[in-house]
């Protein structure tokens, strides 16, 4: 335990630096451990955005914001780092607003967002706290969409040596397990996580969609009227 311990604090220490004073390498890592699928899976989620006004928790370099601004949504980013924002603000040239801060700390009024979106969340996703101001946040009926994960289907080494890395810094352990033949874990295993949307006044609905290359999963909370 102690081990273990141990190295998933490095993990996490790792993680952090990618998301900060690394953030420069962000794109390529990113790239790499998915093939090039992991825009693809980003985008995955844009059918389930709905309404004008969307919030990204954790916009990252921009390319969502982009995306969104694209087609027309009125969007606004948050992220604490300012590696990131640095990226954002040059990747759109200024022109989506973007706010520094935390997710369980959302600075906005209530009720002016339709759709909160955040592809690739860390653990911050499912505190209470992040639930809680999301739904403040949203307006009636509004949904938070967030993509948790994206999986290759292919049998090679290239494909089995991505897999384990996935492993051994925890990205697929429970409701993530797969077997060799992609098959995803009974829906029971995704109760719990049910129960804290739930507890936030979200009802979750779990979207599993299947790329010509790979798999993505999309959560999509929708608020729930009092």
């Amino acid at each position: 335990m102690f081990l273990r311990n141990r190295w998933f604090g490095l993990v996490r220490f790792g993680f952090r630096l990618l998301y900060n004073e690394m953030a420069w390498t962000y794109g390529a890592v990113s790239w790499g451990v998915s093939l090039g699928q992991w825009r693809q899976w980003q985008l995955a989620a844009l059918p389930f955005v709905q309404g004008r006004r969307v919030l990204e928790l954790g916009h990252g370099p921009g390319h969502m914001l982009l995306a969104l601004q694209n087609r027309r949504f009125d969007v606004v980013g948050l992220d604490l780092s300012p590696y990131m924002g640095r990226q954002a603000q040059k990747r759109t040239q200024r022109t989506v607003p973007l706010v520094r801060g935390r997710a369980p700390e959302l600075p906005f009024g209530t009720a002016v967002f339709d759709t909160i979106l955040a592809t690739f969340p860390t653990d911050y996703i499912l505190d209470p706290l992040t639930l809680a101001a999301a739904h403040r946040v949203l307006q009636g009926y509004g949904r938070l969409v967030i993509v948790p994960e994206g999986h290759l289907n292919g049998q090679g080494h290239v494909y089995r040596f991505i897999d384990w890395l996935f492993q051994i810094t925890g990205q697929r352990e429970g409701v993530f397990t797969e077997d060799e033949g992609h098959i995803w874990p009974a829906d029971a295993l995704w109760e719990p996580i049910r129960q804290r949307f739930a507890a936030a006044g979200f009802a979750l609905t779990i979207e599993r969609i299947q790329l010509p290359r790979s798999g993505v999963t999309v959560l999509v909370a929708e608020k729930e009227q009092a």
